[in-house]
């Protein structure tokens, strides 16, 4: 493969993932999830949200082969470019960013793990990593937690459900996942 090859083919990638990255973005900043799910509408909880919705894209990119899995890299690079653009936006010192940064990292990778055992596990093991990544371990209802869980069960059918040649491409919309308050069960 060319030079110029190789390039034409990272940029496709790269707007791809910047494709994903900014649906899930828009997945995760619906209202509703902040007000009836009781998420903490702070940077912390929208950092929570979209790690969500970028975890469950990542999951679906790994099972397209070696495609999926380079766009999946892609598609964290773009989100720690987001990350680290948006903490000098918010006034963090240029000597501190990179600390900053490959904290949230390490903590996006480790909510992913729990994702991974939680999304194969049963609900108590789900309920229990929305508690601990969600609310922090902050004391939740049961009944938040049960509606989490639906809205988490519900946005990880519609990231798998996405298609494959859409996906790889980057075209999809934002996946608004429809959010039922506690006590809707």
């Amino acid at each position: 493969m060319g030079l110029l090859t190789w390039m034409r083919e990272r940029g496709t990638r790269r707007r791809a993932a910047e494709r994903l990255y900014f649906a899930a973005v828009g997945a995760a900043r619906q209202p509703a999830v902040y007000a009836a799910l009781a998420v903490p509408d702070s940077v912390d909880g929208r950092f929570d949200m979209i790690a969500l919705h970028v975890h469950l894209l990542l999951r679906r990119l790994r099972q397209l082969g070696s495609a999926g899995q380079a766009l999946g890299q892609e598609l964290v690079d773009v989100m720690v470019a987001d990350m680290d653009r948006s903490l000098r936006e918010m006034g963090v010192g240029d000597l501190s960013v990179g600390r900053q940064v490959k904290r949230m990292v390490k903590a996006f990778y480790g909510r992913g793990r729990a994702y991974d055992q939680a999304f194969g596990g049963d609900l108590a093991d789900l309920h229990a990593a929305l508690a601990r990544n969600l609310y922090r371990g902050q004391p939740v209802a049961g009944a938040v937690l049960a509606a989490a869980g639906r809205y988490a069960r519900a946005a990880e059918r519609k990231h798998a459900g996405l298609a494959a040649e859409a996906l790889l491409s980057g075209v999809i919309e934002a996946t608004q996942i429809s959010v039922s308050p506690p006590g809707d069960d």
